[in-house]
């Protein structure tokens, strides 16, 4: 869509109002609104000026101003509000020069597209990320005070209400782990997420399926048509907003935490990655599951970086309460055609070579996916570049491995410090090509150790005075 086309869309619709979305530094949507009038061509060369010091990750105050410059591809019709409003998703420059932002993560994820196709191996990369997430029907937490600190998580179809009065309990309450996925009325969302699925539709949206996930307490999966990687990071930040404003209506909240309730299955994002060249799939060839060699050796750098690169596919302390073992969560680092237990799975897909491709397992939806699809993509590439061997192939169960057939298969990190400690010692295959910047993943490092694991570490926990309050 060109911006004289964008102008056209908002008159067909009589628009009133123009949000302007972009993403923050750690991955959440922020907006400001402006009237339509304001709408014209030479806002998207001009752009509308911010406070870039109010962001976190961003400026410093004495060097504040930026410029967002909304995307006309991005435009939407916004479903959520009662006045016509058209939707843009903004990138980052600076006021003065007009360069693109080096922290905007739309920007990396730009220059990671533009470095695919300067290598030479492939002209396209298409991400398939799969965001599981939580519907719960009341959330409660506090740390404000230095004495006290608490959350709270109910579901009316939680496994833990089988015996709560309800006036009346009419049963059917999701057991823990078996939530995959039987029918109403034990399903208690399938309407929740049909209202989803329609908006997503509505907005331009290809949807696949969506199911019940795994969990008890309201975990649900929708899957979206593949895309390239930018559009599909745009498509995944949509997708959020769509399913947190359509589960508010219906009185619920949601959340994309990956791991929100203690002994049942987290949150994961498995992602979908394919490598194209003019209009040619590359990934498909004779190998082990129906792959090209392109293909493995792409396994092989994702395997071999993926410590550090789950620092940003994996960014929150939250994080690493998912990647322990027996929840389905592919801590080990091994790839195997259709095994689910592995980091990295070949799914089947039929004799058709376009619908080959790998599925990365480990990511988890607390991602910033602008910055976790650009990791992934130059990580495969390094791989691909220097013919990085995946190993061999992990068929069996691997959770019920023994301790001696699991001590030469490499694992995820235990927490977010080790990534973030991995990410600082393993990282100059993110610079090649610009993608990510030195004074990019510098910042990142600092805000996840003081914004983040600094104060988590210094807050206790409620399980901690189960355990030490009488020692």
């Amino acid at each position: 869509m060109t911006p004289k086309e964008v102008l056209d869309l908002a008159k067909k619709h009589d628009v009133k109002f123009v949000d302007l979305k972009f993403i923050d530094f750690p991955g959440v949507w922020q907006h400001t609104t402006i009237p339509a009038n304001r709408l014209n061509e030479g806002l998207f060369e001009d752009g509308l000026a911010f406070d870039g010091s109010s962001i976190r990750g961003w400026q410093p105050i004495n060097a504040s101003d930026m410029v967002m410059i909304p995307d006309p591809q991005t435009a939407r019709i916004d479903p959520f509000y009662s006045t016509p409003t058209l939707s843009l998703v903004c990138s980052i420059h600076d006021p003065i020069t007009k360069q693109p932002y080096s922290r905007d993560p739309r920007h990396i994820a730009k220059k990671a597209e533009a470095y695919l196709r300067q290598s030479g191996i492939a002209d396209t990369s298409f991400m398939g990320p799969e965001a599981e997430f939580f519907l719960f029907d009341d959330v409660r937490f506090d740390q404000s005070q230095p004495n006290a600190g608490y959350y709270y998580l109910d579901s009316n179809e939680g496994a833990w209400n089988s015996g709560r009065e309800e006036f009346p309990n009419l049963g059917y309450k999701t057991r823990h782990k078996e939530g995959y996925f039987p029918v109403p009325p034990t399903d208690t969302l399938a309407e929740v997420r049909q209202a989803i699925m329609t908006t997503l539709m509505e907005t331009g949206i290809e949807v696949e399926v969506g199911h019940h996930e795994v969990a008890t307490g309201g975990q649900c999966e929708i899957g979206m048509k593949f895309d390239r990687l930018l559009p599909c990071a745009d498509q995944l930040m949509w997708f959020k907003y769509v399913v947190k404003n359509v589960a508010r209506k219906h009185g619920k909240a949601a959340t994309f935490m990956p791991k929100p309730m203690f002994g049942d299955n987290g949150s994961g994002m498995h992602t979908h990655q394919s490598l194209w060249k003019e209009g040619k799939p590359l990934f498909a060839g004779d190998g082990y599951g129906g792959l090209s060699d392109t293909a493995l050796h792409y396994i092989g750098g994702i395997i071999k970086h993926a410590k550090s690169i789950a620092a940003l596919t994996n960014p929150t302390t939250n994080s690493y309460r998912r990647l322990v073992p027996g929840f389905e969560a592919p801590v080990n680092l091994a790839y195997s055609s259709r095994n689910r237990s592995a980091s990295v799975r070949i799914p089947i897909t039929g004799p058709n070579p376009k619908t080959r491709r790998i599925e990365v397992r480990f990511p988890d939806p607390s991602c910033n996916p602008y910055l976790a699809f650009s990791a992934m993509l130059m990580a495969g590439l390094d791989g691909v570049q220097n013919k990085i061997n995946p190993g061999d192939p992990m068929d069996k169960d691997i959770y019920a491995l023994s301790p001696e057939e699991l001590k030469d298969v490499p694992q995820m990190p235990g927490s977010l410090e080790e990534a973030l400690d991995s990410l600082e010692r393993d990282h100059e295959f993110l610079l090649r090509g610009d993608v990510f910047t030195k004074d990019a993943l510098h910042e990142w490092l600092e805000f996840k150790r003081n914004k983040e694991l600094n104060p988590i570490r210094m807050r206790p926990t409620p399980y901690e005075f189960y355990l030490y309050f009488d020692i």
